[in-house]
């Protein structure tokens, strides 16, 4: 029963309506840009967005996250139009959940990181990346049990006394606890077979994918490795590592590609995740590809970078590989896409990290990124192996 509540999926899709606040410092500009990507997201769990609310607040509101008279104006317009889904851009709390579903009944509320996992949900494919997010959605769900369920009644009564739907809301809890406790012994039967094929695979150097969902680590691991890894237009399109041996001028190494990152990734599903994350953090160098084109790239390439560290993943050998260059766009009399090439190279290269621009789609800048990679492998290759100096 309480496996189907979590799992139930629509027939059709279903229709839904956005809510961001700008708080602080935040920009308009910045905050549209986040509902269009929380857009992109509702896309990809195969729901409609029919209108997007934006409100100004210093702070979310304790109780309903936005002001009561945007609340109510999102209340109207979802009751005329039969709407089936409200879902804010940040995490609601559980007494704002609560409240939210109050003033608008019979109506799926949901908050970022819970739309983030139930796409997670539906994109795992194997026994592993199951579990994983099968966890992360209980550890997401316990405490929010009290308002999930609307045949839970709480019936009031003196000190001491609960009533039936207290009762079962105390029967669910303890089902989730448990079903969280053998989850995580599961996860570590799994991981332990996961460390040992990794420890099979010899000492061969290791070379990680990493960056933003949709940057287009995939098509790029498809190139390289010149074989089919699965790749689309939407957001978590690889939730399971992909492990790819690759040879660059008779130089062996492997290539992996792991799930991309994303702002205000759920923390449960980062720790849940953690052990698909074991590929980058035992890796010897790190392709951090980004979507050059985005116009917040630079704010995508910060949120990898802070996951990169939030693993323990910060301090490896990085080149950042500057993807969808054929994307730029170049205004009339402006500065040409070279002088942008030119001038990102200027910020963002160092000399413990080198930049490369490419085109995976158009294939344009591949040669020029396998002899940098190859250089780079070669150069670990031979510290660790200085006797095999004769291959090269």
């Amino acid at each position: 029963m309480l496996e189907k509540r979590l799992h139930s999926t629509a027939l059709e899709p279903e229709t839904c309506v956005l809510i961001g606040l700008i708080q602080n410092r935040e920009t308009r500009e910045e905050v549209t840009e986040h509902l269009e990507e929380l857009a992109f997201l509702a896309t990809t769990a195969d729901a409609i967005n029919k209108r997007t609310f934006l409100q100004s607040l210093d702070r979310p509101d304790t109780r309903t996250f936005v002001g009561s008279g945007k609340l109510q104006e999102v209340k109207e317009y979802v009751e005329e139009n039969e709407i089936d889904i409200l879902i804010f851009d940040d995490e609601l709390t559980p007494t704002q959940l609560r409240n939210i579903e109050r003033e608008i009944p019979e109506r799926k509320i949901l908050d970022r990181p819970n739309l983030i996992l139930d796409i997670f949900a539906q994109r795992a494919r194997t026994a592993h990346a199951k579990t994983q997010v099968e966890l992360a959605q209980y550890q997401y769900l316990l405490p929010r049990l009290t308002n999930m369920w609307t045949h839970l009644q709480k019936q009031k009564g003196g000190i001491g006394m609960k009533g039936p739907g207290e009762k079962e809301i105390e029967t669910d809890r303890r089902i989730i606890r448990d079903r969280i406790a053998h989850l995580k012994k599961e996860l570590k039967a799994i991981d332990k077979q996961m460390a040992t094929q990794r420890g099979n695979r010899g000492a061969l150097v290791r070379v990680a994918l990493v960056g933003y969902t949709n940057a287009g680590k995939s098509t790029l691991m498809t190139l390289m490795s010149k074989s089919d890894v699965f790749a689309e237009n939407k957001l978590f399109a690889t939730l399971d590592t992909t492990v790819r041996k690759v040879v660059l001028q008779n130089l062996p190494f492997l290539l992996s590609d792991t799930v991309g990152f994303i702002r205000k990734l759920p923390h449960q599903l980062i720790e849940s995740f953690k052990s698909t994350l074991d590929e980058t953090r035992e890796s010897d160098l790190l392709l951090h590809v980004v979507d050059v084109s985005h116009p917040q790239f630079e704010d995508h390439l910060a949120v990898v970078e802070s996951t990169l560290a939030e693993i323990g993943s910060d301090d490896k050998p990085t080149m950042i590989v500057f993807n969808k260059v054929d994307r730029i766009e170049v205004e009339p009399f402006g500065p040409t896409r070279e002088d942008i090439m030119a001038g990102i190279r200027e910020r963002f290269e160092r000399g413990d990290r080198e930049v490369i621009f490419i085109s995976a789609k158009e294939k344009w800048g591949m040669e020029e990124l396998r002899n940098v990679v190859f250089e780079a492998v070669k150069e670990i290759h031979v510290k660790r192996y200085p006797y095999h100096n004769f291959l090269y």
